[in-house]
């Protein structure tokens, strides 16, 4: 097992060489880089400024000259040939240095390290929510086949599962922030929270949790709830537990001593990759909500073709996810004993 785990580590390697090369490669060729958005913004200055519109002639309005161009394009290392600019880039982050945004001006790694609690908050709550509720509810749903609160639940789960969380938080903003103004309308904290005690603030942080929560495991359900269901029925109908039963065992006893564990299996594997998700957010959700997390900074990169914060988000987001999958590899020798990883 330690040598099966040893190439799983070591596979980490070429993987996270692949994924980032390809994403970097894509930051290079598409249009409308970080320096064309500097040119921009001072193409809008400069007319602003001047009074002329910006659509009268881009030579015209040029703010910047061909030297102060070539500058910025070999500060941020556009002037050299893109695999060299990849391994120069790639050469930083083995030393742990992500970059310099091109929007604020600040380390990478400061402005994502700021951001990981916000998401590690909401992703951790939406964790437990979610194995929570999906574990219990699939296996009253299991022992339950057919009735109705099986049917009834399935009609409620599968309309979560069909809205989309991001849609699911704009809908709840209308109804529970804009017209009955019982929830605030965005935000993970109050402008008066300095002032408050550690109780109101604790509330405040509470009371302004409850829609982006809300947004963020209302999709979750289904997938989670209805493998858990189908793995505990598939063990019900198995010879050993049918075994135990003509042997005596009651039905509660079959379920939860012997059906229960093996039915966690497929649960286990996924764990492990929910260890990505907890620390990247969601871009959509957090935009809806205007939280400051990972996924808001991720999304405003993206518009705004901050390309180190980009790809230092994916070096965590791959990294993460690499290591999860092994995670998930971990959780399930851990409950299956008769797993055997060569």
């Amino acid at each position: 097992m330690t040598a099966y785990f040893i190439r799983r580590f070591l596979l980490i390697i070429p993987t996270f060489i692949g994924i980032t090369i390809m994403v970097f490669f894509i930051t290079r060729l598409v249009p409308g880089g970080p320096i064309e958005r500097m040119i921009a913004q001072a193409q809008q200055m400069h007319a602003q400024g001047s009074g002329f519109s910006t659509s009268s002639g881009s030579e015209q309005n040029q703010p910047l000259s061909e030297d102060q161009i070539e500058a910025l394009k070999k500060y941020y290392g556009f002037d050299k040939p893109v695999i060299v600019s990849y391994f120069l880039w790639l050469g930083k982050v083995m030393t742990g240095d992500l970059g310099t945004s091109t929007r604020y001006y600040d380390p990478v790694w400061d402005m994502i390290k700021e951001r990981i609690p916000i998401s590690l908050y909401f992703g951790i709550l939406s964790m437990i929510l979610g194995y929570g509720i999906c574990i219990p509810l699939g296996i009253a749903k299991a022992v339950r086949h057919k009735s109705g609160f099986d049917n009834l639940s399935s009609i409620i789960v599968f309309m979560g599962y069909a809205v989309p969380g991001w849609v699911a938080g704009v809908l709840l903003l209308i109804l529970f922030s804009s017209s009955w103004e019982i929830f605030p309308l965005g935000g993970l904290i109050s402008d008066e929270f300095d002032d408050f005690t550690l109780i109101q603030k604790a509330g405040d942080i509470l009371w302004h949790t409850v829609l982006p929560l809300c947004a963020y495991v209302i999709g979750s359900f289904a997938v989670m709830t209805f493998l858990m269901k189908n793995t505990l029925m598939d063990n019900l109908a198995s010879d050993y537990v049918r075994t135990a039963i003509a042997k005596g065992l009651s039905f509660k006893r079959a379920v939860f001593k012997h059906a229960l564990r093996n039915s966690l299996i497929p649960i286990a594997t996924h764990f492990g990759n929910n260890i990505s998700i907890i620390l990247s957010g969601s871009f959509l959700i957090e935009k809806v909500f205007n939280i400051d997390g990972m996924g808001l900074l991720g999304y405003e990169s993206v518009i705004e073709r901050d390309y180190p914060v980009v790809l230092g988000i994916l070096v965590i987001s791959s990294l993460l996810l690499l290591t999860g999958n092994i995670l998930s590899d971990i959780c399930v020798a851990v409950v299956d004993p008769r797993v055997q990883f060569k």
